[in-house]
């Protein structure tokens, strides 16, 4: 067997032992170890290993390979080459399901520019902090528009619920962020300088809701663009334009008094003077803190500990934050001005992601020297990135969302060394482009996004790839182990 496989071209040949994670494609101990010839790539050893002498399968299964938890992405050859590795080496190939991609699954249209998503389900952070159970069928999306409203979606496109307008209590200029806090309480940011804090509720059946104002929070004195909530401890962080990080509390009670003369000036004020009262509550932030030297566009909890915080500037900085005493603790400078940031936990070492003004995603490791930054950077969009989400099913994989009105899905081993110019370093390429579905004609599509930017992404086990932007749509794409094939 090794003979006929081993000398089929006039190539070399290299001893590799095959091994897999998923026990249902899993080799005899006998069959791991052959020799193959050194030119081949992926398809010709998934062509080897769905051979008849080896899992004879009874149709043929793509495979991808890692080496050392990096995809090969060459022949063994230049593999061997570029590692400075001789061909009497045993490799050691670990095979998976290849990767499926995320395919269109529907869209749903809004009045104006849709500028971010959340989703409710029972895998995500809000479903499980709700304390109840999110059934399959039951998922809802959560969208935040320019228009200055929120609305409740199911899957299958209906609005189940829409904000109050700005006479009612609502936002009176543009949302730029929004999150489930839980099932039924959910927080948005906006142009209008507020966070706010809604009671959502629905009846029986489940096609209709109520999206009710609840509390009021001021304190920033420019534009929300970002805010992050950790349902536990009823606490949210947000970033602004005015180069501060903010704290607050959703608790009425523990919640400091509002500095009244917020009240009285930016875009709040012209609604206040057209009521003598409201009903909703009003308060300020529990700290805001200033770091930062420009504008501040984008800020996290640690998803490992929400007494750290991150936050991202285009000061090119990313600091890390001790909550309990609202103090920076960290600093790491990078080479452009940063718009999103995201956390990847669960592998060896927590990486951040940081999407950039230059097209490109920078990962660091918060933990190691601050002497050392960056571990990986990843390329490939043509405008910037402006929107960020770490897969829920993998430790190595996430999506972006960028002004060049695709999103890119990548994946940490597959990865490349970069040449001179990109640094050196490890450089990494999106293994999946997402494109708008209302530019399915290329013919017709914009040059560099125009018309139909990304604004904002998130990724969710249950839903999928929910993605939002300047075409009014509301997006969402699914595939199964996108970057964790299944079974393996």
């Amino acid at each position: 067997m090794e003979d006929s496989i081993a000398t089929a071209t006039g190539h070399g040949q290299v001893q590799v032992y095959f091994s897999t994670n998923s026990p249902d494609i899993e080799l005899p101990e006998e069959k791991r170890q052959l020799r193959v010839p050194t030119d081949v790539r992926r398809y010709g050893l998934s062509q080897i290993l769905n051979s008849e002498s080896m899992l004879d399968t009874s149709a043929p299964i793509p495979f991808d390979f890692l080496i050392n938890g990096t995809f090969l992405r060459t022949t063994i050859d230049e593999y061997l080459v570029a590692n400075g590795l001789s061909s009497e080496t045993t490799l050691n190939l670990q095979y998976v399901r290849s990767l499926i991609p995320p395919l269109y699954e529907a869209s749903f249209e809004h009045d104006d520019w849709v500028s971010c998503v959340d989703v409710l389900s029972g895998s995500s952070a809000a479903g499980k902090w709700s304390g109840k159970t999110v059934s399959a069928g039951q998922e809802r999306i959560l969208s935040g528009s320019y228009d200055g409203l929120l609305r409740i979606w199911n899957k299958s496109g209906q609005v189940i619920a829409t904000s109050t307008s700005s006479s009612a209590g609502g936002h009176t200029s543009s949302i730029k962020s929004a999150k489930f806090i839980s099932s039924t309480q959910i927080a948005s940011a906006g142009l209008d300088r507020t966070v706010r804090i809604w009671k959502y509720s629905e009846v029986e059946d489940g096609f209709s809701g109520e999206l009710k104002p609840t509390l009021e929070l001021y304190g920033h004195k420019a534009g929300i663009d970002s805010i992050d909530v950790h349902g536990p401890s009823s606490r949210i962080l947000t970033a602004s334009t005015d180069g501060m990080i903010g704290l607050w509390t959703t608790q009425k009670a523990s919640a400091p008094a509002v500095n009244t003369s917020l009240l009285n000036s930016g875009p709040t004020a012209k609604r206040r003077k057209l009521t003598t009262s409201t009903s909703t509550t009003q308060r300020g932030p529990l700290s805001l803190i200033s770091s930062h030297t420009a504008p501040v566009s984008a800020v996290i909890f640690n998803p490992l500990d929400a007494t750290v915080g991150y936050s991202a500037s285009h000061d090119h900085t990313i600091r890390t934050f001790d909550l309990a005493t609202s103090t920076v603790v960290d600093t790491r400078t990078t080479s452009h001005p940063l718009l999103s940031l995201s956390a990847l936990p669960g592998i060896s070492t927590q990486l951040l992601a940081a999407g950039t003004s230059a097209r490109h995603i920078t990962l660091l490791d918060p933990r190691i020297s601050a002497s050392s930054t960056q571990v990986m950077t990843l390329r490939g969009h043509t405008n910037k990135i402006v929107s960020l989400s770490p897969d829920p099913e993998s430790n190595y994989g996430l999506v972006s969302g960028s002004h060049d009105g695709t999103c890119r899905v990548w994946d940490l081993r597959s990865s490349r060394q970069g040449t001179k110019d990109e640094g050196n370093g490890l450089v990494g390429e999106a293994v999946y482009v997402v494109e708008r579905d209302s530019q399915k004609d290329q013919a017709k599509r914009p040059v560099g996004g125009e018309g139909i930017k990304v604004f904002g992404v998130s990724w969710d086990k249950d839903v999928g790839i929910v993605s939002a932007g300047e075409d009014k749509m509301v997006q969402i794409n699914r595939g199964r182990g996108v970057t964790r094939a299944e079974n393996s």
